[in-house]
């Protein structure tokens, strides 16, 4: 009790900036949190709370609603980088794992802005030389001046929300690009088809299939549970689909019985996991 009353205590002593980064983990953690509670906890006013939220939410860092914010993601707004980071972390691992099967040596390969493509950063390591061309500020920041990796960034407008590079000078870039291998994942999966909760995300995704001689998709079993506004690709039109174990077998007998190539992503084991991390 008395260690919980000195925390307490501590962060009624924080700084604005700390105090946001506070509110920030806060609420990524629990996915949902109530703003009263976030108040109490950090000893401030309603205004300052409020002041506070408004800022994170134009950063996209989380969402403010009536009466709580929320970092989990809707039909309309997809999760922070920093949420879904957090989610399926061992999903993403195997899926990371199973991937590296297509990628080869002297390849150019596409990443997105998807937080499977972060547990990557060792396989592409391995499989140097290789040339990587993404829109994503993360994934780009593990590349830069590893040894063995050509580093090609997507330009156009920065978006925090997704951490990522957006827009029409992006969409030009791709054009011009004609790489080996994409490695894409996507928010939602509804009636085995890609969806994306914003317009400009599906269109960059599109782009990037289209520049691109091999597609694969990366999909934990929580993407067949989301919903999302914006259509982009049939699952079909993939050369693999990779899923985890946690995928239901009847989604994965429907996508073969479609004639889809699924790949069921097995556990790391404890050796690979050193390499993934």
């Amino acid at each position: 009790m008395k260690k919980q009353n000195q925390a307490q205590h501590d962060l009624r002593k924080l700084p604005r900036g700390e105090r946001l980064d506070a509110i920030t983990k806060a609420v990524i953690s629990a996915g949902t949190v109530r703003i009263d509670d976030l108040a109490e906890m950090l000893a401030v006013s309603a205004m300052t709370i409020h002041r506070d939220l408004d800022a994170l939410d134009a950063r996209g860092v989380i969402r403010k609603g009536r009466g709580q914010v929320t970092a989990i993601a809707t039909s309309l707004v997809e999760a922070s980088p920093d949420y879904r980071a957090r989610q399926n972390v061992s999903a993403k691992r195997a899926i990371a794992l199973a991937a590296s099967n297509y990628i080869e040596p002297g390849q150019a390969i596409i990443l997105d802005d998807s937080t499977t493509s972060l547990h990557l950063v060792s396989v592409l390591l391995r499989k140097q030389p290789l040339t990587i061309i993404t829109n994503f500020r993360r994934l780009a920041e593990e590349l830069v001046g590893q040894p063995g990796i050509t580093l090609l960034t997507l330009g156009g407008q920065y978006y925090q929300w997704c951490d990522a590079y957006m827009g029409s000078m992006t969409l030009a870039a791709l054009d011009q690009l004609r790489a080996d291998v994409l490695l894409m994942s996507t928010p939602a999966i509804i009636d085995d088809v890609c969806f994306h909760q914003h317009y400009e995300a599906a269109m960059i995704k599109k782009a990037m299939f289209a520049a691109a001689a091999k597609r694969v998709l990366l999909a934990d079993h929580s993407k067949f549970d989301q919903r999302a506004l914006h259509a982009h690709m049939p699952l079909g039109d993939f050369d693999v689909v990779i899923v985890d174990k946690g995928t239901s077998p009847a989604h994965v007998k429907r996508l073969r019985d479609k004639g889809i190539d699924v790949v069921i992503a097995e556990e790391p084991a404890r050796a690979d996991l050193k390499n993934l991390s």
